[in-house]
């Protein structure tokens, strides 16, 4: 099995999307961030980590990489959304830290490589999933993590092809890394919103410009040595463009039609060819999470897309070719509204997908536990055994939160059509009124931070566990309202058949 999954992750080609939405561009005046999650055969699980002192001279090392890693002093506490699946997984899992950073990843396959594998060349490069747990740990800002990750790729390697996206409360970072030691970063502007399915998105890179990006010192020379790049001018690198050089291969069709759907419901456009690729678009309005949560549930419905033939058949089409931006590979769907006070930073979650569980309100920063049934194992022994997980925690478990959202998925799966109205409604009423006492709660929050701010963050732990609760007593409900009508519509067929009643 390890073998196998071995195998999947160094030629699969993705299916998370990611969105950014500059601070200038939102209508909080803060960065929003929104990303689904796409992997097969998992599950999900959440977890606070605290901060953690560690001794001079230890070094951390991860199950999936051979580089041993300085430790630093101190880590800071953070959320941790983690991705299980047989085998383990390195490029997967979520986090939010108590300073208000987040960090999700995309899948870019296949990049250039100089060793020329298309597989994950492990022997030759050192990091996979210890970038996104360092960044976490390490980074105060999204600009820091950015630092994090060049110092781990630059001098460890790193043996995927990916984007990370990195976001604080100002700023919005894109980290693009294809197999090897370089990496390439560029600023979300302030008044852009980004989309990302699965291709790097980076094409000029203006070296002079510290501010808003970062390029490996290896980076042009290494594509030029490789021939993957050569200037029109030679020294003169103003030409170069990394997707161009570094990306193998042409952008997959539903990376494709994923593009052209987000982009149709952030801006209304019907763009084709190279404009999907671009980087990001000058917003045209301010952006909520409502809008947000939209490109994430999208299932194209009413489009030149839409294959579910007036619903009839399910737009979870294929493991293997999906194309919606919800999809069957989906485990779980974030929406992250930042805050000026990390504490009230406001994480929109959903799992195993948006349009079968509700984006039901969490605090990350804030949380002093995660909400009873979301986890099954403590974080220490997570991160022990997070490549090496237990077949039987794959099997449908009723004491566990994100079984309730998938079963609700397989009710779903087997009637799209006679199950996503009710589904759809039930959500609706819910988010309405989560968004209706969002002011109250952070009010009372803020009153409380002032006089005791243990107790502050306390409340927000209780809201959420309060919430996230709520959602799961509403999966378990509608599972029984979608059962009884499933059995009287049955007991009705037989009702109406004259030969029944004869």
């Amino acid at each position: 099995m390890e073998k196998l999954v071995y195998e999947f992750m160094g030629t699969d080609k993705g299916n998370c999307s990611t969105a950014l939405v500059g601070k200038n561009a939102s209508v909080t005046g803060k960065v929003l961030l929104a990303h689904n999650e796409d992997d097969s055969d998992a599950v999900v699980q959440t977890h606070v980590v605290p901060r953690v002192k560690h001794n001079p001279g230890t070094f951390i090392t991860f199950a999936d990489g051979k580089a041993q890693i300085p430790q630093v002093e101190e880590t800071y506490a953070y959320y941790w959304s983690e991705v299980r699946c047989p085998g383990g997984i390195s490029f997967a899992d979520g986090f939010a830290n108590e300073w208000g950073v987040a960090v999700v990843s995309n899948a870019c396959r296949p990049s250039k490589d100089a060793t020329g594998s298309h597989t994950d060349n492990r022997e030759a490069y050192g990091v996979g999933y210890a970038i996104r747990r360092l960044v976490a740990e390490r980074a105060k800002t999204a600009r820091e993590g950015v630092q994090v990750i060049a110092q781990l790729v630059e001098e460890f390697g790193y043996f995927s092809s990916r984007s990370y996206q990195i976001a604080d409360k100002d700023e919005a970072w894109v980290v693009q890394i294809p197999k090897g030691f370089n990496i390439v970063a560029k600023r979300v502007p302030d008044d852009h919103v980004y989309y990302i399915p699965n291709w790097y998105t980076i094409h000029e890179v203006d070296f002079n410009d510290a501010d808003n990006y970062y390029a490996s010192p290896n980076l042009v020379t290494h594509a030029i040595e490789q021939g993957w790049y050569t200037p029109a001018v030679e020294g003169d690198w103003s030409d170069f463009d990394f997707a161009k050089a570094y990306q193998e291969g042409e952008m997959e069709p539903h990376n494709i039609t994923r593009a052209r759907n987000a982009w149709r419901i952030l801006q209304g456009l019907e763009l084709e060819g190279e404009e999907l690729k671009v980087f990001s678009r000058k917003a045209e309005k301010k952006y909520s999470a409502a809008d947000l949560k939209q490109v994430m549930r999208a299932h194209y419905i009413g489009t030149a897309d839409d294959l579910t033939e007036g619903l009839t058949k399910n737009p979870h089409r294929g493991y293997y070719w999906p194309t919606t931006i919800c999809n069957p590979m989906t485990v779980e769907s974030l929406v992250v509204e930042f805050n000026e006070d990390p504490n009230l930073t406001r994480m929109l979650r959903a799992a195993p997908r948006g349009c079968v569980c509700p984006y039901t309100p969490w605090y990350p920063a804030a949380l002093n536990r995660v909400p009873k049934g979301y986890s099954w194992m403590t974080p220490m022994a997570s991160q022990a055994a997070h490549f090496f997980v237990d077949d039987a925690e794959l099997v449908y478990d009723p004491t566990k939160a994100y079984w309730a959202f998938k079963l609700l998925q397989y009710f779903t799966d087997f009637d799209f059509k006679g199950t996503h109205e009710k589904i759809e409604e039930g959500m609706a009423k819910l988010e309405a009124g989560w968004e209706l006492e969002k002011d109250a709660i952070e009010g009372a929050y803020k009153a409380l931070k002032a006089v005791d701010e243990a107790a502050a963050k306390e409340y927000l732990t209780q809201y959420t566990c309060a919430q996230a609760q709520k959602a799961w007593d509403w999966a378990n409900y509608m599972v029984t309202v979608l059962g009884e009508a499933k059995a009287l519509e049955n007991c009705k067929a037989y009702d109406d058949d004259p030969e029944f009643r004869n």
